[in-house]
């Protein structure tokens, strides 16, 4: 009875504790790595391996929730309060569109990683064109389209191996 459900919600906030501490070390690593294709912005998105592997084994609650702590911890500790808002805009339309390309399974995980990848940079160029009063900022969009494919590749390509390997040690640690 009540044992066992606090119990089981114990076991979720460990969970989920674990991957945000994993996201977060993620997109703190990221930093560190020297990316410089002359457009601002441009990133590879390792903790968006963790948002995929919970929207393949959590759910969209759980991505969702996850995501929007983390990118609030990581502005916080990391950036700035603009690194804060574009974050928001491009995991928020990032993770509406790749929930949305899941439910039709009509996607691999790749795919979904893709689409996740590209509309991060629009979501970011949206909220860029509002903040700064400039349509100008559009012409950045086929570089971080560009960027938002390759990495959404290489994060689809890792994701999909950990959600295989994952997936089934995530349902027993729950069980248990």
């Amino acid at each position: 009875g009540r044992k066992e459900a606090a119990m089981e919600k114990g076991k979720k906030t460990a969970f989920y504790g674990m991957f945000l501490a994993l996201a977060l070390v993620a997109g703190y690593v990221e930093q560190l790595l020297p990316v410089n294709l002359g457009v601002p912005g441009v990133k590879l998105g390792l903790a968006n391996i963790v948002t995929m592997v919970l929207l393949y084994t959590m759910g969209v609650r759980a991505a969702s929730g996850i995501t929007a702590i983390r990118v609030l911890l990581s502005g916080i500790l990391f950036g700035t309060g603009f690194s804060i808002v574009y974050s928001a805009a491009g995991a928020a339309l990032s993770i509406l569109v790749m929930a949305f390309l899941k439910r039709t399974k009509r996607f691999s995980c790749v795919g979904v990683s893709v689409a996740g990848g590209v509309f991060h940079n629009v979501g970011q160029i949206l909220v860029a064109v509002l903040v700064l009063e400039t349509g100008a900022l559009v012409y950045y969009l086929p570089v971080l389209i560009l960027s938002g494919l390759a990495a959404g590749i290489v994060i689809g390509i890792i994701s999909g191996i950990l959600i295989r390997r994952l997936t089934p040690v995530i349902r027993k640690g729950m069980e248990e």
